[in-house]
């Protein structure tokens, strides 16, 4: 993506920047970035993750995908991007497949279990995340529903948000699929 940069004269006329007077092109990262991450709107109604998965992020080659995030961070700071991209490009997944397969495996077991439901509209760039909905209201009055996400920020790649009313908790990491399978009950038990 670029734009051309005009500049206007004292009498109002646009004159293009250059020698030959062509249009200067400059490259504009981010807004490059944003398509890459947009979703179509029907991306609001999926059921998985698997869903989901229509944005340039998760069709394109990895190694574009990669080339351009890192072009977009040349400054550092954090941009909207899937937990699964953040965390093959620091090195500790990898590859985009890996991701897609922990998603999935997540999504498998809680569509087993009844009052699990998937949300697929998590912030920009973010993949979703599954709530307990039996958590929400119930017998503890809690507002905001235990909540599973992924996650870049451990090897388990699965972080676990308690049901609250106030004030984000700190999430609970969990030790991957095995680790989510082996405390289920304890996270199903607020209600």
């Amino acid at each position: 993506m670029a734009v051309a940069e005009i500049d206007i004269d004292t009498d109002g006329n646009s004159l293009t920047v250059g020698s030959d007077r062509t249009p200067r092109l400059e490259p504009m990262v981010e807004l490059e970035w944003s398509r890459a991450i947009e979703l179509p709107l029907v991306a609001t109604s999926t059921t998985s993750p698997a869903e989901m998965r229509r944005a340039w992020v998760h069709r394109a080659p990895e190694t574009r995908v990669l080339a351009l995030y890192r072009a977009a961070r040349v400054n550092g700071d954090p941009v909207p991007s899937p937990w699964w991209l953040r965390a093959v490009a620091a090195g500790g997944l990898p590859s985009r497949e890996d991701g897609f397969r922990i998603e999935d495996r997540i999504d498998k077991l809680l569509r087993t279990r009844p009052g699990w439901e998937y949300v697929p509209w998590a912030a920009d760039g973010e993949s979703g995340y599954w709530e307990f909905m039996p958590s929400e209201g119930g017998r503890t009055g809690h507002r905001i529903p235990t909540t599973i996400l992924n996650t870049d920020r451990h090897p388990g790649w699965i972080d676990v948000l308690p049901a609250h009313s106030r004030g984000t908790p700190e999430p609970i990491a969990v030790a991957g699929l095995a680790g989510l399978r082996a405390r289920l009950g304890e996270f199903e038990a607020v209600r």
